[in-house]
């Protein structure tokens, strides 16, 4: 799940005010080439600070749709609630009030909630484990979740960390409720902004509008057209630390986007690199050559979460996952100093046919 960007935006979203509250297991590797409207486009357009970062969405206006700022104010509310429901970095959320209970405890939970640890279920078990939404206390042993010193643990210690992670401990009981059979920390980052995007959709449609591009913190979804009938258009970025190259431009309609790299979240100790992304089996981040992955998919959710797990299987496992589940995938390997890229079959016949 990686920071889209889109090109109109640049300006105004490197100068808000960022503060990381969603711990994305991966960072910006795509941006969004929408292009810029000029006053005559017939397309209504709104931006703003959500989840620690930034959202942006444009759509062609239908004859149900409000007034902009009437739209905005509703999907402003749905973020508030989200955030109030889902926050890993508000006390007084419901997530966080789970977090912080005791081990054995089965909480009531927002259907927001519930609905990203069923995604995240199947994730876990497709993935044997590796894909793992309760891997926070992890990321903050490492030193990757704020505030905390980057930091190889002793083997001692992140042996007593790993004995409160695991989603087989984690399971939504016969009423609903949200239970755990010990301390788990649970991080819904790597579905969260691609459900939200899910939900966006869902109220735009509520307004028969059908032609639009929603992105929240860089998760993406475009379907219909611009004015003139011009495609909505991605720019998939190198997976580079020091600048911004587009590497590929995709046609987008009706398909979800994410992208999960390594690239700009990691640090380095005697030389050995030590990226976010971890594989909850190990407790030890991922340490093999996938630079970065992007994955296409009708449901935002479904994308954010493939392309995590595809990046912590790496680009062996992970591309014969991708195969076997005819997932569209386009990886990023590296090869020394350079990259090598491939996408699966699915992945190519959607890049071909929306040129």
């Amino acid at each position: 799940m990686l920071n889209l960007r889109i090109f109109c935006l640049m300006t105004l979203a490197v100068n808000m005010p960022r503060c990381v509250t969603w711990p994305v297991i991966a960072v910006a590797l795509a941006t969004a080439l929408t292009g810029c409207f000029n006053s005559v486009d017939p397309v209504s357009e709104m931006y703003g600070a959500t989840m620690g970062s930034t959202y942006s969405i444009k759509w062609v206006p239908s004859e149900q749709s409000p007034e902009p700022e009437v739209l905005q104010e509703e999907i402003e509310a749905m973020f508030a609630r989200f955030d109030s429901e889902a926050s890993n970095w508000r006390h007084d959320s419901d997530l966080a009030r789970f977090n912080a209970a005791a081990a054995n405890t089965c909480m009531p939970m927002p259907e927001s909630v519930l609905d990203m640890v069923r995604l995240s279920d199947h994730l876990y078990s497709d993935s044997e484990g590796s894909f793992d939404i309760t891997v926070a206390p992890l990321l903050k042993l490492w030193g990757f979740h704020g505030g905390e010193q980057h930091q190889v643990p002793d083997p001692e210690h992140l042996q007593q960390v790993m004995a409160e992670v695991g989603q087989q401990h984690l399971h939504i009981d016969a009423n609903n409720q949200l239970c755990k059979d010990v301390a788990l920390t649970l991080d819904i980052s790597s579905v969260g902004a691609g459900y939200m995007v899910d939900r966006v959709v869902e109220r735009l449609a509520t307004y028969d509008v059908t032609n639009y591009m929603v992105e929240i913190t860089g998760e993406l979804k475009a379907a219909g057209h611009k004015p003139g009938n011009r495609p909505w258009r991605i720019a998939i970025e190198e997976p580079r630390d020091d600048e911004r190259v587009a590497q590929m431009i995709l046609a987008l309609d009706g398909e979800g986007v994410s992208t999960s790299g390594d690239y700009r979240n990691y640090y380095e100790v005697n030389g050995q690199r030590f990226s976010h992304t971890f594989d909850a089996r190990s407790g030890h981040p991922v340490m093999h050559k996938l630079a970065a992955v992007t994955v296409l998919d009708e449901s935002a959710a479904e994308a954010d979460g493939l392309s995590t797990l595809l990046m912590i299987m790496g680009e062996d496992t992970g591309w014969d996952y991708a195969v076997a589940h005819e997932i569209p995938a386009f990886f990023v390997i590296r090869k020394g100093e350079a990259f090598v890229s491939k996408g699966t079959p699915q992945f190519n016949a959607l890049a071909k046919s929306e040129e």
